[in-house]
């Protein structure tokens, strides 16, 4: 029964924590690591984690993962990319050498460098579009290089988790050979995610699929559509493609994520159905960001126990962080937005604000590198979580600021 007085705890925080949020016009997430880490250092919560509670997490941000890629459109995210890969990449590249670059001078440890570098790279998208829309931005040119390039990052950012972790953990000798054995591993994953996106899962089957007796009458969108179970269905397929991931010997994250992008609209019952995409999609938002994903944020803030000595000997280092990656994050991205993506400089800057915030992918690779493999030193995850939540915080602060600089709905072009 302990177990279940525990999660009465970490629901009951979970509710705070959003009307919390609300108040304070913060993502939820900062809220869920900051009563994680409160219960913790209180004694309400155990410092050495509940199993059940640990499990649930897991399965919470494998939905959390499934619900991020499932909303993403796939045609307005192509769309975008011409005008966006500037943007990803050098607004990504910046950080990820910032934060490696000023971790390796701390620690003097190759392994932390590569965490602290690849938890710095990935953007807040969600944090982002919500201070967009507060200020009346969330639809404008900048808002959607924003969320094309955050995208991109997250999905570059699950690749390198992939392959940097088993490197970085030393699961082997660091050689080439070795190296490639884990991208090949990694390659090989998204081989077979991309097979199942484009010839199993669409409703015609295609090429030599359509000799094949049951598959070449029966698509995804039947089993979508059987019996009104499309949750189940789609719940069912992120937990089986995060499962294939780890036998891949990556985290069940990132294959979730990848099992939520080759989901299509098309693939649902229509509108307004019971089973439909808007019907399916609300239940899932439901399960992985109100009462199962947040388990895993409350549980990761836990991990948080203050030691005040500690606390005051990292403050340089949070300084130092935080400083560098406030400016490698604004500069890369603005001139990227300006020489690539052909925007003006007041629209330029506003994207290098815009992916100034750090949330859930951040925290899971922090979750993937401190807790389950111990690769950060307490030291560096106590920098990192304080650097992830100050960015968070300046995101609504600079964009305010910003927006009376930010010109007309127009920012293309000199």
């Amino acid at each position: 029964m302990e177990s279940l007085y525990l999660l009465a705890l970490v629901w009951a925080a979970v509710f705070i924590a959003n009307i919390l949020a609300r108040k304070t016009k913060l993502v939820p997430v900062l809220w869920f690591l900051a009563l994680g880490a409160i219960m913790v250092n209180t004694g309400l919560m155990p410092v050495e984690s509940d199993h059940f509670i640990t499990t649930l997490g897991m399965l919470g941000i494998i939905f959390i993962m499934f619900a991020l890629g499932f909303e993403e459109k796939t045609d307005h995210f192509i769309g975008s990319l011409k005008q966006s890969w500037g943007i990803a990449f050098f607004g990504a590249l910046a950080p990820f050498f910032a934060a490696y670059s000023v971790a390796h001078y701390l620690w003097h440890d190759t392994g932390i460098a590569l965490m602290c570098g690849l938890t710095m790279t990935a953007t807040a998208v969600s944090l982002t579009m919500a201070s967009l829309k507060g200020v009346g931005l969330h639809k404008s040119p900048a808002a959607k290089r924003i969320m094309t390039s955050a995208v991109l990052d997250d999905i570059a950012s699950l690749a390198l988790v992939a392959v940097i972790v088993p490197v970085a953990s030393g699961e082997g000798p660091i050689s080439f050979v070795h190296i490639a054995l884990i991208a090949g591993k990694a390659i090989a994953f998204f081989v077979v995610v991309s097979i199942l996106g484009a010839w199993l899962f669409p409703h015609k089957t295609k090429g030599w699929l359509q000799r094949i007796p049951l598959v070449r009458s029966f698509g995804i969108r039947h089993l979508l559509t059987f019996g009104r179970h499309s949750t189940l269905t789609v719940l069912l397929l992120a937990l089986l493609v995060g499962l294939l991931a780890h036998e891949f010997g990556f985290h069940p994250a990132i294959g979730a994520y990848m099992a939520g992008l080759i989901l299509k609209e098309e693939y649902f019952s229509r509108k307004d159905e019971k089973g439909s995409y808007e019907d399916t999609k609300r239940i899932v938002d439901n399960v992985a960001f109100t009462w199962i994903g947040p388990v895993f944020f409350v549980e990761l803030g836990t991990k948080l126990v203050f030691d005040w000595q500690i606390l005051a000997s990292v403050l340089p280092h949070i300084a130092l962080m935080l400083t560098s990656i406030f400016f490698a994050q604004i500069i890369s991205a603005a001139i990227a937005a300006r020489y690539t993506g052909g925007m003006n400089w007041a629209g330029s800057l506003l994207v290098g604000f815009g992916m100034l915030g750090r949330a859930e992918l951040a925290f899971v690779v922090m979750n993937i590198a401190y807790v389950q493999n111990a690769i950060l030193n307490t030291e560096a995850f106590y920098t990192l979580m304080a650097t992830a939540f100050f960015l968070n915080i300046l995101v609504p602060i600079t964009i305010t600021l910003w927006k009376p600089y930010y010109a007309a709905p127009e920012d293309a072009g000199p």
